[in-house]
């Protein structure tokens, strides 16, 4: 039995508890109501923490790194030399809690539970490796100035990484995207939505785009000075540090070589899956209460013909047909190569591995609660609270 505090983190295009739309319509919980409010007033310490909604994984880790400690962002010195980017970005005045690695009177560290969504799973994954082993790279690069999250030696800060519907490895809508050149024109709208957005009086009171080392948003409450097209620009040079390359299944399979599940922290997945065998035709296809938005998507990952992608030679079949909408239900069980294990909640659980969490009916969106029923939502999060809880 544990009290640890909950940690989420919300995934690409989300935000955070502490932005005015939020108030609007939470992230977590959406139009079931806020999830974190919820949590709370059943006895789980929670948190939802606010993280670049376009980033890359790396530079969101970093800001949730600043965020619960307190301090400044720091990108580290070899990264930001790479991508042409600022080191530092803005200074958390005071931690997302008070406590985060304290020892009690008991000499027990305080600990967290981090709960991702989407990208937000692929975030707190390298948080959890840097923090366990941190970055050579970085450790060079920075001398004495470096950032305490790339030196490594703190998985014990850690208890448990969930994910939910996260595209552990990649989501074959990837082809569609690229051959429909939706992937550049989603790069471009996104540098000059966040670029203007960000520099006026929404950023950090409706919104918040966390892409001070761009130069595309003003950090709440200062200005910044650069020209906007040059940011624009340099955002655009730089789009290898971006959520939607990240996302690319080669990418991730440069990712997954180096981000494994580290000893001693307990490791849960949650596939969503919101499409059902048609019995008359055979083929699997999105369910009728799919969220109409993104139902076309599914439908295209449902009806994609066999295929290998060249540059990772993963092979495309049947496996994959069934998806939330957005992510084969295949990608989101666990890393493939790591070892895994399937888990229902009861008995004990192992570390260091994947446990797979049986497949949950929903898209996307209803993992988060939109348009989702909302007792059902409550319950799968307070389930899970419970099972952390546990450990």
């Amino acid at each position: 039995m544990n009290f640890y505090p909950l940690v989420f983190v919300h995934g690409f295009n989300g935000w955070g508890g502490g932005e005015g739309i939020n108030g609007v319509l939470p992230y977590w919980g959406a139009t079931t109501g806020d999830l974190i409010k919820y949590l709370q007033r059943e006895g789980f310490e929670s948190y939802s923490a606010s993280v670049g909604p376009v980033s890359s994984a790396w530079d969101r880790a970093c800001e949730l790194y600043a965020a619960l400690r307190g301090t400044t962002v720091d990108y580290g010195e070899a990264h930001s030399r790479k991508y042409g980017h600022r080191r530092y970005g803005r200074t958390y005045e005071k931690p997302l809690f008070e406590g985060w690695g304290d020892e009690d009177e008991n000499g027990n560290i305080k600990k967290i539970h981090l709960i991702g969504h989407s990208f937000g799973g692929n975030t707190i994954r390298l948080f959890v490796h840097l923090l366990a082993n941190g970055c050579p790279q970085e450790i060079e690069a920075g001398g004495d100035s470096v950032s305490p999250l790339f030196t490594g030696g703190k998985s014990g800060l850690v208890a448990s990484v969930t994910t939910i519907c996260s595209p552990h490895n990649s989501s074959s809508i990837y082809k569609f995207v690229l051959k429909t050149h939706l992937f550049n024109i989603v790069l471009y709208l996104t540098a000059f939505y966040t670029g203007t957005a960000g520099r006026s009086f929404l950023n950090g009171k409706m919104v918040d785009f966390h892409l001070e080392q761009f130069g595309l948003s003003d950090t709440p409450g200062k200005k910044d000075a650069d020209k906007y097209l040059k940011s624009v620009r340099g955002f655009l040079n730089s789009s290898e540090d971006t959520c939607e390359t990240d996302l690319l299944p080669e990418s991730i399979l440069e990712f997954n070589k180096t981000v494994k599940a580290v000893d001693g922290v307990y490791y849960f997945s949650y596939p969503f899956d919101s499409t059902k065998k048609n019995s008359l035709t055979g083929l699997i296809l999105p369910i009728a209460k799919s969220n109409p938005v993104i139902l076309p998507l599914g439908l295209c990952i449902s009806l994609q013909k066999q295929f290998t992608n060249e540059k990772t030679g993963q092979v495309y079949d049947d496996e994959w047909r069934p998806n939330d909408l957005l992510c084969n239900t295949v990608s989101e069980t666990y890393p493939f190569g790591e070892a895994h294990t399937d888990f229902d909640g009861k008995g004990t659980p192992e570390t260091g591995v994947w446990n797979v969490m049986p497949v949950q009916q929903g898209d996307h969106g209803t993992a988060i609660g939109l348009f989702a029923d909302k007792e059902k939502t409550r319950a799968f999060y307070l389930e899970t609270a419970l099972m952390l809880r546990r450990l």
